[in-house]
């Protein structure tokens, strides 16, 4: 009964990370980028993407790859498990 349970608990909380992490990088990625002093096209020009994607990743409505994070990670000297953590640039 416990290990039922223990898979329930898991998968609640798999799914809660799961369902925020594109506001999660939102967030994360708007922020890291403003902390730069770079503007969007700066940064898709780094990380070798579209302007208006960065646009859509920041607003939450674009599911970027793993790659494509990795790469807005180098362009803000940042790592992408840092942009989806959440709360990663909040002041403390």
């Amino acid at each position: 009964m416990l290990t039922i349970v223990h898979g329930i608990i898991v998968y609640i909380c798999l799914h809660y990370m799961m369902e925020n992490l594109p506001q999660i990088l939102a967030k994360n990625l708007r922020k890291a980028r403003n902390l730069s002093s770079i503007s969007q096209e700066d940064l898709a020009d780094a990380a070798q993407i579209d302007r208006t994607y960065v646009s859509g990743i920041e607003q939450g409505k674009r599911n970027p790859t793993i790659d494509v994070v990795g790469r807005c990670a180098v362009a803000l000297n940042t790592t992408a498990a840092t942009l989806l953590t959440k709360n990663a640039f909040d002041e403390n």
